[in-house]
Parts: structure tokens; sequence; C-alpha cells
């Protein structure tokens, strides 16, 4: 199986199980970092992952992965939250962020900016829409995105 077969397959053993004991499956990746192979999952749920929670995945997991196999190769397994400063990729990332503080970066100027960080209003599959402290609402084109994550404020 090549490495995009490998997540369809991971993603779909996932989301029953985050699903059954409440979770949301928020990214899985599989890369090599040296000479070791990482299958690492995150999940999330309201009010934040805690170890027992990424203990609980990983064993329900685990099992699963040793019934169907789908990896041939040696691996590490590795449950966590998500952090606070991850990329949202997905529509439902930012459905699930909305009314948060995000910073939108650019590939390139946009309306005399390359970084706008703001309160996730909404989205749609053209644009990011944030209320931004400066310009009120801003509707950003999803074309010129180069990354969202949520915003980190001290």
């Amino acid at each position: 199986m090549n490495k995009k077969e490998i997540l369809k397959v991971i993603n779909n053993l996932c989301e029953p199980i985050t699903k059954e004991i409440g979770y949301d499956l928020v990214d899985v990746e599989f890369v090599k970092e040296g000479s070791s192979y990482f299958l690492r999952v995150y999940i999330d749920k309201p009010g934040g992952i805690n170890l027992d929670d990424c203990q609980k995945m990983s064993e329900l997991l685990s099992d699963k992965l040793d019934e169907v196999d789908p990896i041939s190769v040696s691996y590490y397994l590795e449950v966590s939250s998500p952090g606070l400063d991850r990329p949202l990729k997905t529509d439902k990332d930012l459905k699930r962020n909305i009314g948060k503080d995000i910073e939108v970066k650019l590939y390139n100027n946009w309306n005399g900016k390359k970084i706008f960080v703001g309160v996730l209003e909404n989205f749609n599959e053209k644009e990011v829409i944030i209320m931004e402290e400066e310009m009120g609402e801003v509707n950003i084109p999803k074309e010129s995105i180069s990354i969202i994550r949520l915003a980190v404020k001290f």
C-alpha cells in the first residue's frame, strides 16, 4: 500500500473509534524520520485531551491495527492532542473553531497585509471570514491562504 492508501485505511479505522468514545479525529500522519516510521494520530474533545484519553485511544486503535495490519513496515504509534499552534487543515477543523481567535498567513500580500489575526466568523468553499480588530470583517480567499492556525494569546 502507498502512503495515501495507508492514511485512508487508518482514517477509516480511527473514525468509528473516536466517535464511540466521544473524541474528534483531527489528523493522521504516517511519516519516516531517520530510519524510523511513525503513525501519529491526533485527537481532540471539548475541554481538551489528557494522557488517559491518549492511552485509551492508543489501546483501542492498536488492537484494530493488529487485526487489519495495513502497514508492512515496523512503526511507532503515537496518539496525542493536536497542540495549540497546529494548522487548521479541514473544513471540520474550521467548523470546530468558529468563534475562536485564529491567525491566517497568506502566500502574498493581500489588502496590504500578509498575516491576519482575528475571530473566525465563518467560512465556505471559497473564503474564510474573520473579524479583525483593525479592519473589521475580512473575507480572505482560500486560494491565497498558506496556513491557518489558532492564535495563541498570552
